[in-house]
């Protein structure tokens, strides 16, 4: 029996690299970024192909279960020269309706230094143009809130102070034109002795709801065989986002099904999105183990909840479980 807060898709997993118009193009399909767009549910999704990088590839669902990808994949639009940036790759977009434009923050991967994080628009999901690099090397894991705070462009990163394997956590940097970025401010950090005790980083752009900010987000846990990735919710104040209302103290959603724990990074669920439907649902496109892409659904009171209420192991009278 799965003890994960979120309910997994009976159907899952949505997307498989089988699913794609063309056979034997690539090797995994996995964290995309997700938005409803005229009607659709629209993921625009990693696909790791056989030359050896990601490229995105856009899938579309009528009822947000059933996915059929474009013929093509995405005519992403060349990194300019003025940037004095080569991209090799991109991967793990965030999107975000502001406007009539939808941004999207992706990490922006060149094969010689590492990966910055870089930002396109597009309003129609057939044209995308390039906006900025807004990083230095090392940095990633960025979403933008849909909303600014204090009249500034805000958003969530996560700059390495180190390796791969070195604590990092969230930080919130503010723009006034999407370009450059600084006031730098730390947010979400690592709890000793808790499941995201290594790092965590942004997973969907937040989502405004009564109580403040709702941030569902990866923490990343040691575990024998390598790290575990799960998801963890938070609340944020809603005029001060670095200030923490309420958070839960154990995952959202974490790999317990063979396709979450089995795959080319092994225990991994990772998010790039959650939408909230107009029934109060929120859904979670994810990456499982960097492989395939799963859906879970929660209630969003019930993910509220959580985060207010700690979740408490009960003892007998003897101190047994």
């Amino acid at each position: 029996m799965h003890q994960s807060l979120m309910k997994r898709y009976e159907g899952n997993p949505v997307l498989t690299i089988d699913d794609l118009p063309v056979k034997g193009l690539g090797y995994y399909v996995f964290n995309p970024g997700a938005i409803k767009f005229n009607g659709e549910y629209l993921l625009l999704v990693d696909v790791f192909h056989r030359e050896g990088s990601i490229i995105f590839w856009i899938a579309r669902s009528k009822d947000g279960y059933n996915f059929k990808f474009d013929p093509e994949p995405v005519d992403w639009p060349e990194m300019p020269a003025d940037t004095g940036w080569v991209e090799n790759g991109v991967y793990d977009p965030r999107i975000t309706k502001f406007g009539d434009d939808y941004y999207i923050f992706y990490g922006s991967h060149n094969n010689d230094c590492g990966t910055r994080i870089a930002l396109a628009k597009t309003r129609d999901f057939v044209k995308f143009e390039h906006v900025a690099v807004t990083s230095e090397l090392n940095n990633r894991n960025a979403a933008l809130f849909p909303e600014k705070i204090n009249g500034m462009y805000c958003r969530f990163e996560r700059p390495f102070h180190g390796d791969e394997f070195s604590p990092c956590y969230m930080w919130l940097s503010f723009s006034k034109d999407l370009e450059f970025w600084g006031r730098h401010r730390e947010s979400l950090k690592p709890r000793p002795c808790h499941w995201d005790h290594q790092k965590l980083g942004a997973g969907a752009p937040p989502i405004r709801i009564k109580e403040g900010w709702l941030e569902i987000y990866h923490g990343i846990n040691p575990s024998c065989d390598g790290s575990m990735y799960m998801l963890f919710a938070a609340i944020l104040d809603y005029k001060e986002p670095w200030k923490e209302i309420a958070r839960c103290k154990y995952p959202i959603l974490f790999p317990e099904t063979d396709y979450e724990q089995k795959g080319r990074v092994r225990n991994v669920v990772f998010t790039c999105n959650a939408l909230l439907d107009d029934d109060n649902t929120v859904k979670v496109y994810y990456g499982a183990s960097d492989t395939c892409i799963a859906l879970a659904e929660a209630p969003l009171e019930e993910i509220v909840k959580a985060c207010f209420e700690p979740y408490q192991l009960t003892l007998s009278k003897k101190g047994s479980l």
